[in-house]
């Protein structure tokens, strides 16, 4: 586990999330096949961030969060927005506007849950980090449990053509979802991950994979998408702490970029990654699991950094990420509802420029004018 996954331990639970903790904390043996001495970003034995600490925390750091956790009865259910959890809105996709769409030329975007997006861009339908079972977990019965149901299943969904995976944390990355991708009728989508993340894809039996480095380029299907830096970190087993890359991805078309951050801190990167992407139409960013700020800040923004990112790239619009499904650190499920406006307001931003999606909501976006 990490902690984008780990559940406030209780009594014999502190003691295997201690064990569990220092095997995950330890330094990982493995080498990087993939080490390039000439990036600032490679490892012999993997992967550093080059905007900000290099990612993670210490044994000592995650106890204390852990302990705060366990005494202060932390997190909240969700209360102030939402009447608890299934006060979520919750609506079923446009499945007659995807399926019609399957080839044709419309930007539409589904927020699924949590940091599962559909999006259909230049007549493909892609999958962002895909996580349809019920836990973001390595277990069936034990870590954090989906908390507002699933909008729609995978087999209502339009075939997937491409899959992104930001990185590997179990929030980001499920076994059970991308092999039911990979065994889709019509043929196995293709799956394009970071360094590293290929080859774990590959010994779970995808057929169809790309990888990529930051600012690679991968021409596919009429799409260019770019791997774009992000201040984060990985670690899927306690022997594996940043042996794999993480980042974010741009999908451009004529007329349209979209651009999804990535788990990300914030970190001096992002006026880069505005200027070499061009114009974004449409910027994805987390505004989740950011409590508490000692502990998260390095890994994850909050509500008022996630508007500065989306200044700072230039994102015509933004929607908000990483939230309102799982309960990954300790703010309630709903903060960022009222956290988020909180911060447009106070950065001036009309609210209308960065929203939050209910569950299973679909939004039609145009195309500037080529």
């Amino acid at each position: 586990m990490t902690t984008d996954t780990l559940p406030p331990p209780r009594g014999r639970a502190l003691r295997l999330a201690t064990l569990a903790a220092a095997g995950w904390l330890a330094a990982c043996g493995s080498n990087n096949p993939y080490y390039d001495a000439s990036r600032a970003h490679h490892r012999p034995d993997g992967f550093t961030n080059v905007g900000g600490p290099a990612g993670g925390k210490s044994l000592g750091e995650f106890l204390r969060w852990q302990h705060e956790r366990l005494s202060e009865g932390l997190p909240k259910p969700p209360s102030t927005h939402v009447a608890g959890y299934a006060g979520f809105p919750v609506v079923e996709p446009d499945l007659a506007l995807l399926k019609a769409n399957v080839g044709g030329e419309r930007v539409t975007v589904t927020w699924i849950g949590h940091a599962t997006l559909l999006l259909q861009l230049g007549g493909r339908t892609l999958l962002l980090d895909p996580v349809f079972s019920e836990r973001a977990s390595p277990s069936r019965h034990v870590g954090p449990i989906r908390r507002v149901r699933l909008p729609a299943t995978l087999d209502e969904l339009p075939r997937i053509d491409l899959v992104l995976i930001s990185h590997n944390h179990y929030d980001h990355l499920d076994t059970e979802t991308v092999r039911r991708l990979d065994a889709q009728p019509g043929g196995p989508p293709l799956f394009v991950a970071p360094l590293g993340v290929d080859l774990w894809l590959k010994a779970e039996g995808m057929r169809r994979i790309e990888r990529m480095d930051w600012w690679d380029t991968l021409r596919v299907d009429g799409l260019e998408l770019v791997l774009t830096p992000a201040q984060h970190w990985s670690s899927r087993t306690p022997w594996d702490r940043n042996a794999t890359l993480w980042g974010g991805f741009a999908v451009k078309v004529p007329g349209f970029t979209f651009w999804y951050s990535g788990d990300t801190g914030y970190a001096p990167i992002f006026g880069e990654i505005g200027r070499r992407l061009g114009p974004i139409d449409l910027a994805a960013i987390p505004v989740g699991s950011y409590e508490p700020r000692w502990f998260m800040k390095d890994q994850h923004v909050n509500p008022e950094e996630a508007v500065r990112v989306m200044l700072e790239v230039g994102a015509r619009e933004a929607i908000g990420v990483h939230w309102g499904t799982f309960e990954l650190t300790d703010e309630p499920l709903d903060a960022p509802m009222g956290e988020l406006a909180k911060a447009l307001d106070a950065a001036g931003v009309p609210r209308e420029r960065f929203v939050l999606y209910r569950h299973g909501e679909t939004r039609v976006y145009a195309s500037r004018p080529r």
